[in-house]
């Protein structure tokens, strides 16, 4: 008779004790003024769309200043192909893992020998060997490290890839694991492609990395005390990458601003009650800013404070939408600001459609 396997829930009691021991993150050096952005833009595409300055608009509207990317904003706008975007985003990613993995280490008062698991979260190009591999050598990691690269979570990689990050170092007690969030949003800018969905890529999209050391038991800056994810069946077309010969082309459909204000507060208190905790038991909710729509979304469905998630939108403002790392530059913001509250919760949405969120406790708590 075949055997039943089946993974019973974790209770509040059998919950994480991950201490978030540093955090860094690391941008490129070319910067992209939106407004200088939106003027390039115009030169391209107006021929395209008879109604461009009405959907420009968007660049206007996103809550967005500034992006930091990879290659100077004119390479974007050039005739790219897929092993153009590849080079690029091989060089500048592997470049990002090591800057914010080392400031991290640093921060951490650690040597990369010490590092016994890296996950490596990226979403936006493909390399093999993978990025860690990559940067080996020059970090320093031994030649026994766990090396798990994750590919497909999309914005949602830097709250899931924290979220694994702390299973794998409760898993293993006493060992460090690194978590490196990398993302080129940029390469997905298409000169080729007019339509609405590239234009709203244009506007929010810009590069960046975030790094993460963790160790069980640690008190670290914060302590991961649960992790779990929310994924909504028959959403596979929100949000995601379409594949042709030239790159990926985003989808980005229009009503994710809705389904979050529709779904997201139901999603969160299921994630909330299974680790036997409720909504007035979250002092701070740490999100992803996908945009400025989002953010107000994400604000009346909790029915939270307007204009509360104030380092999301100053993320947003400074960085844009990096994708998985941005919500590591928020976290990151918010323990700047002062001490973490007794509890907090950490959220990202991405392909899927997935809700990845982390539970975290002051060092104290």
């Amino acid at each position: 008779m075949p055997v039943e396997l089946r993974r019973e829930p974790r209770s509040a009691s059998a919950g994480l004790d991950v201490g978030i021991v540093s955090l860094a993150t690391a941008v490129p050096t070319h910067a992209a003024d939106q407004r200088q952005v939106v003027d390039a833009a115009r030169d391209v595409f107006r021929d395209q769309f008879e109604e461009f300055d009405r959907i420009a608009a968007v660049f206007f509207t996103a809550g967005i200043e500034n992006r930091f990317t990879v290659k100077p904003f004119p390479w974007y706008l050039e005739e790219q192909d897929w092993p153009s975007r590849t080079a690029a985003y091989v060089d500048g990613a592997t470049a990002l893992f090591i800057q914010s993995a080392a400031k991290a280490l640093d921060a951490a008062g650690m040597g990369a020998s010490q590092v016994d698991t890296i996950v490596t979260v990226s979403s936006t190009g493909i390399a093999a060997p993978s990025l860690e591999a990559r940067a080996m050598a020059e970090l320093g990691f031994r030649a026994d490290v766990l090396r798990v690269p994750v590919f497909g979570l999309g914005c949602a990689g830097g709250a899931a890839g924290l979220a694994l990050g702390a299973e794998l170092a409760a898993a293993r007690p006493g060992s460090v694991v690194l978590v490196v969030a990398v993302e080129l949003c940029s390469l997905a800018v298409r000169r080729d492609l007019a339509t609405k969905a590239n234009l709203v890529a244009l506007a929010l999209f810009g590069d960046g990395a975030a790094a993460v050391v963790l160790k069980s038991g640690a008190q670290g800056r914060a302590r991961i005390t649960g992790a779990r994810a929310h994924t909504w069946p028959d959403t596979l077309d929100i949000m995601g990458w379409r594949v042709d010969p030239t790159g990926f082309g985003v989808i980005f459909d229009q009503s994710i601003p809705r389904f979050a204000y529709d779904n997201l507060a139901g999603a969160v208190d299921g994630i909330l009650a299974a680790q036997g905790l409720a909504r007035p038991d979250i002092a701070r909710f740490i999100c992803h800013p996908g945009g400025r729509k989002v953010v107000e979304a994400i604000e009346a469905s909790l029915t939270l404070r307007h204009q509360s998630l104030d380092h999301e939108r100053e993320v947003l403002k400074r960085y844009g939408n990096m994708s998985a790392p941005t919500v590591l530059f928020v976290l990151e913001q918010a323990l700047a600001a002062g001490p973490l509250p007794e509890r907090a919760l950490l959220m990202a949405l991405g392909p899927g459609f997935t809700l990845s969120t982390v539970t975290l406790a002051a060092p104290s708590a």
